[in-house]
């Protein structure tokens, strides 16, 4: 889709209620659904990060961007996901949070972005931590900088790609939950991203469909 005019429309999501978890449901395995049912939220403390996707120009079509975290000893290493991270205590709120982690990882200026609005909150066993997505825009084509730190490689992931049902597959992988089971998730840029990504791209899918 050009960009023009996907920045004439993506105001609209404001209006469009959140999916929520259904929409995260149908990229979950089903034993990752019922784990999370039994969770007792009461009886834990959780950490909190915000994480955005961030779209933009790129030869006049729209594009957002994924990353690719470095190897190390954690729970999210060489795994595919938005920029973003943990909440620090000179971030003023969740969504400075992801603007100020997205300027660290990719390089974007946090006052180049637009913030949309917020996705639905997602659980994240494994390390513990509540996930708050937002929808942020930009009007020019970014310089992207990886983290050297924390960022193996950059995705910019092409909007028609991202929306096309063939990009929409099952995959048989290894969780932390079950081996060899089969998970739905997207394929994008030759990379299967699923779990707690596919989840959240799961839901921004299903509401860019509605204004798109």
């Amino acid at each position: 889709m050009e960009f023009f005019e996907f920045k004439n429309r993506i105001s609209n999501l404001k209006k469009i209620e959140l999916p929520g978890e259904a929409a995260h449901n149908k990229l979950a395995p089903s034993i990752r659904v019922q784990e999370l049912k039994k969770i007792d939220f009461s009886a834990k403390t959780t950490n909190s990060a915000g994480v955005m996707a961030v779209f933009y120009p790129k030869n006049e079509q729209t594009y957002f961007v994924l990353i690719l975290r470095k190897t190390y000893k954690g729970v999210h290493s060489n795994q595919i996901g938005f920029p973003g991270g943990r909440v620090e205590e000179e971030d003023e709120n969740i969504e400075e949070t992801a603007l100020r982690e997205t300027e660290e990882e990719v390089g974007i200026p946090r006052d180049k972005i637009k913030v949309i609005r917020g996705l639905t909150k997602l659980y994240i066993p494994p390390s513990n931590f509540w996930v708050h997505p937002y929808i942020g825009v930009m009007t020019e084509t970014p310089n992207l900088i990886p983290q050297e730190s924390e960022v193996e490689a950059i995705l910019e992931v092409k909007l028609e790609d991202f929306l096309d049902d063939k990009n929409f597959v099952t995959e048989n992988l290894s969780t932390s939950y079950m081996e060899n089971i089969d998970v739905p998730a997207f394929l994008l840029n030759d990379q299967i991203v699923w779990g707690a990504t596919g989840m959240m791209l799961g839901e921004l899918r299903e509401m860019l469909q509605e204004i798109l």
